[in-house]
């Protein structure tokens, strides 16, 4: 079963299971929600912070960029706190040229950069199958 909200999310993380898995199936459940004021609900209580730095950076960034992109008209007080922000940059992808550094420097989305994490362009974007239309 998906978590259903972003604290949910982070628990089970902490809990043991895989980061990126646990992340990409809360988007999955954010996206799938039926309306915007239940897509803000999964965000908007806090995920507890964990003392991994990158997923307490990680995670605000994630409520941020969901938040606009899905223009919910409003983003989660707590994604500002400090805790949420990493002190040196963190370029999410193995072992980036000097080249890739530069380039994910300028294209990484604000919410994501503000917070010094530097991931590809559309960090979120998840691949999906046709929809079956009944004919």
């Amino acid at each position: 079963m998906r978590p259903s909200t972003l604290a949910e999310a982070v628990e089970r993380i902490q809990g043991g299971l895989p980061r990126d898995a646990v992340l990409a199936e809360f988007v999955d459940s954010f996206d799938l929600a039926s309306t915007d004021d239940a897509r803000f609900t999964s965000i908007e209580r806090e995920p507890k912070l964990t003392g991994d730095a990158r997923l307490d950076a990680l995670v605000g960034a994630i409520a941020a960029y969901l938040a606009k992109q899905r223009r919910l008209g409003r983003v989660p007080h707590w994604v500002r706190d400090p805790a949420r922000r990493l002190a040196e940059p963190w370029f999410t992808t193995d072992s980036p040229s000097p080249g890739m550094r530069e380039y994910l420097t300028f294209s990484s989305p604000g919410e994501f950069s503000s917070r010094n994490i530097l991931p590809k362009s559309a960090p979120l974007r998840r691949a999906r199958g046709l929809r079956q239309t009944g004919q």
